[in-house]
């Protein structure tokens, strides 16, 4: 059997520094084919925290020598504090920011080789942390006083001093033999459209956190798709224990959904006695896969796709909040926008301004969305139901400007607040279309899970009007498996700086 590269010949090909036997990566006097230190990763992680501890605290006193100490900033008739009175509040600061940051993940063992995660994630934690830095500066009615203007100078500080360690960090991590400890080695038992994309670079990313050491075959000895050149086999699923034992093998993944429950418990005992994780990729669940949940019914436990972020009482009434606020803004903004280009099109076409469409929202349930007029009146007279191509005569001259610049979706800021629509979500379309468009594309009705948006991530996407509607679907249901705040607002000012919004 081809054993291929040992970790050994592995690290001393390496360029970078060997310290991963310093740090317990490996041991000389073992065997290269046993799992590597799995107390690695938690020993780094550990080490990321303190050291970003030390990086906000510095941060922050850096950040009180530039706003009271340097001379720099005119201090405007205001007491200098002494850095003894400012202690607690930094105590306070350091912890709530070090807190929030690893309530966003970034000290998993995944991330630590992924540094545009992490500098996602740092730069969501830190405009967190700051909006309830200021915030507590402006509620509480403290002695001595926090300085608005030192918390703006310690956010900005502070976001930078953690982008730029990390940035070394993570350098250094991917550029030594640890990172190899780091990255997970993964078995597959079968292989299918999921496994091949563990292979694939885009999917992978620059320093993947696995890698793909071989396949064995599943019981039913078939695979569901070729297999790439770079991946090996290594025999049959009932040589696995054996392959264990001489292969540097961390996590083994069953794609193979055909195995029977008798056949499952099987290979998990394997793995339990070789001391190695088992875990299964849930091909049932093709779509919404981050609101897989586990629950009990009666002590029975039962997975299946019951949570979603806009599933959550406070992230509907929060993105609620955000729609009413947001609805009577554009309303009262865009309110002269709206007049001038319904009295353009009264102009160029007698009749009403306003066109009233039948679409599907949230749950199936259907309203009347409202738009300024952008076609002749006679527009859908043969009663056939379709879209608006590129080049359609149908347009009026104002319309064609109009539906570029999307100000005919102007007026469903109303449909907003009437809870119809939200400021952002998947578009809605007519029911007469999504009749054929659930039989014909996967996955299609998913999308319908939260309210429709005037704009949406597969408008600022590209993929509006007549375009690729799979691809839509995929962009669809990516918001809803990872709707947050900051995502809305990112498509937002996506809609206006890329032109692509409604449709």
């Amino acid at each position: 059997m081809n054993q291929g590269p040992t970790i050994q010949n592995r690290m001393d090909v390496n360029n970078g520094p060997d310290v991963g036997a310093f740090l317990g990566l490996r041991n000389p006097m073992l065997q290269d084919a046993r799992p590597r230190n799995r107390s690695l990763a938690q020993t780094l992680s550990l080490a990321t925290i303190v050291c970003d501890a030390c990086v906000i605290v510095f941060a922050l006193l850096f950040s009180f020598h530039l706003r009271f100490q340097s001379g720099w900033i005119a201090l405007m008739g205001e007491s200098i504090p002494t850095l003894n009175s400012y202690v607690t509040y930094l105590a306070l600061a350091a912890i709530g920011l070090v807190y929030t940051l690893t309530a966003f993940g970034i000290y998993e063992k995944h991330a630590l080789l992924r540094y545009r995660f992490a500098a996602a994630q740092i730069i969501k934690a830190c405009l967190i942390w700051f909006a309830c830095f200021l915030s507590f500066s402006l509620v509480f009615k403290l002695d001595p006083p926090i300085s608005r203007l030192f918390v703006a100078i310690s956010g900005g500080v502070v976001l930078t001093s953690l982008l730029f360690w990390r940035a070394i960090w993570v350098t250094f991590l991917t550029k030594s033999s640890i990172a190899d400890g780091l990255r997970q080695r993964v078995l597959c038992i079968g292989w299918n459209d999921e496994a091949n994309s563990l292979t694939r670079p885009d999917e992978r990313g620059e320093h993947p956190a696995y890698e793909v050491s071989g396949i064995v075959y599943p019981p039913s000895g078939r695979l569901s798709l070729p297999l790439p050149e770079d991946v090996r086999v290594l025999g049959q699923v009932g040589d696995l224990q054996e392959i264990l034992q001489n292969e540097p093998v961390d996590v083994v993944l069953l794609t193979d959904i055909d195995c029977v429950k008798g056949e499952i418990v099987g290979l998990m005992n394997i793995c339990e006695k070789e001391m190695v994780q088992f875990k299964l990729i849930p091909s049932w669940f093709q779509i919404l896969l981050s609101g897989l949940h586990l629950e009990t019914v009666t002590g029975v436990p039962v997975l299946g796709v019951s949570q979603l972020p806009l599933d959550r009482t406070f992230n509907l009434a929060v993105k609620r909040i955000i729609d009413i606020i947001g609805a009577i803004l554009g309303l009262i903004v865009f309110a002269p926008f709206i007049a001038f280009f319904a009295f353009m099109v009264y102009r160029e076409s007698p009749g009403p301004v306003f066109y009233r469409q039948r679409r599907m929202g949230k749950g199936g349930e259907t309203f009347e969305i409202i738009k300024i007029r952008s076609m002749r009146l006679d527009a859908e007279k043969d009663g056939k139901v379709g879209w608006s191509t590129k080049v359609d005569d149908r347009r009026l001259k104002i319309g064609s400007f109009m539906r570029k610049a999307n100000i005919d979706e102007l007026p469903q800021f109303w449909n907003v607040l009437k809870g119809e629509m939200s400021l952002v979500g998947p578009r809605p379309e007519r029911p007469e279309l999504i009749s054929g468009f659930k039989n014909e594309i996967q996955h299609y009705n998913a999308r319908h899970a939260a309210k429709p948006g005037i704009t949406g991530w597969a408008q600022v996407r590209g993929f509006r009007g007549d375009t690729d509607l799979t691809e839509r679907i995929k962009c669809d249901l990516f918001y809803l498996e990872n709707w947050s705040v900051l995502l809305d607002l990112q498509i937002m000012v996506m809609t206006f700086i890329t032109r692509k919004g409604a449709a």
